[in-house]
């Protein structure tokens, strides 16, 4: 997947455009070479927000992309302009995968692109979805749905989570991993995590697990059990799996289980190690066990995956756990954007409430 369309016209949300170009359209050749070739296509002159901007490309331009990224629609309850939606559908025709984030499913679902496939978008927009198109299997409470040529986004910060799970898939969790911590945000979060609808978005510190993840991601090679961790956290067992639901959508074992497959990855991509040994740095035992569980999660044996990412990356050296440490990539200067932005923000209208 080499080239990364966007595709904008008047009404589309200035924050999901905006991430879209900061992961796709930057040049990110320090970390991996090639990048994308990126390119912003709409009409000639393009209102979002208050800022008008002037796409490189026509809407027709869209059928040459390998992938279409549709932001967020603001006035959802208006049809989204005929021209972009014929051009998107074209596009997939084409074979481009093709991507909304938040409300841009509403253009993929007049598209006729989710008809009978299962799709999110922002929260306080589901139901719209829903009774707009009724073929459209519309899940509120997950931040991104992947169905291969096919994928939507929750609302706002999912919109990242979303394109950072396509740079996972081209270009493999260790290159993921250092652009999400170039950015200042959490290296992964699965698309069937909760939206947070009814609890604040949990940051550092002001929710009961915080201290318990970066214990749990050091100790990843460890034979962990849910008593292990209620311990840590100093909680019933119960009340741990209460607490791993709000926070994260999912349970304790499986929240461990995923992160002991996206550390297997790293490893498969930045080291030599046999997957016996990966699988004794995972704490998942056997290579038997590592393949049944990578197979079933990531969809092809780890040996596969090595062989795909080690090819497309090169050489690499060094681990890390989760976060992308060690990997040999040297990324660029964290700078206090993206998450910090958004936290920044949030605090200073906490601030004033």
């Amino acid at each position: 997947m080499t080239t990364v369309a966007l595709a904008i016209t008047d009404g589309m949300l200035h924050f999901e455009l905006s991430l879209a170009i900061e992961v796709f359209g930057s040049d990110l050749t320090h970390i991996v070479d090639p990048w994308y070739d990126f390119a912003l296509c709409g009409p000639s002159a393009v209102r979002v927000d208050r800022f008008h901007l002037v796409p490189d490309h026509g809407l027709d331009r869209l059928r040459q992309a390998d992938t279409v990224i549709v932001p967020g629609w603001a006035d959802v309850d208006r049809d989204p302009p005929a021209e972009l939606v014929d051009a998107v559908r074209a596009a997939h025709e084409a074979g481009a995968r093709v991507a909304s984030l938040c409300t841009g499913a509403f253009v993929l679902a007049a598209a006729g692109l989710l008809d009978g496939r299962r799709a999110t978008t922002h929260w306080a927009h589901t139901e719209e979805l829903t009774r707009r198109h009724p073929r459209v299997a519309v899940d509120p409470d997950v931040l991104y749905v992947d169905n291969g040529s096919v994928l939507t986004s929750a609302g706002k910060a999912a919109a990242m989570d979303l394109c950072l799970h396509l740079v996972r898939l081209d270009h493999g969790s260790a290159v993921a991993n250092t652009i999400a911590r170039r950015l200042v945000v959490p290296p992964h979060r699965d698309g069937g995590q909760a939206q947070f609808v009814t609890t604040p978005v949990p940051t550092p510190g002001n929710h009961p697990l915080a201290r318990l993840f970066p214990w749990v991601l050091q100790r990843l090679d460890q034979a962990l059990t849910v008593e292990d961790l209620a311990r840590q956290a100093g909680m019933s067992s119960r009340h741990l799996g209460r607490h791993f639901r709000s926070v994260t959508g999912t349970t304790p074992l499986q929240w461990l289980l995923t992160q002991r497959i996206r550390h297997a990855q790293e490893l498969l991509e930045t080291t030599d190690d046999t997957v016996d040994t990966i699988a004794t740095a995972t704490g998942m035992g056997t290579a038997t066990t590592l393949r049944r569980h990578f197979a079933r999660t990531v969809g092809v044996p780890p040996d596969t995956y090595r062989r795909t990412f080690r090819t497309r990356a090169g050489t690499r050296t060094g681990t890390g756990i989760g976060t992308g440490i060690g990997t040999g990539i040297r990324p660029a200067p964290a700078l206090p954007n993206a998450a910090a932005a958004i936290d920044l923000a949030v605090g200073a209208l906490v601030g004033r409430s």
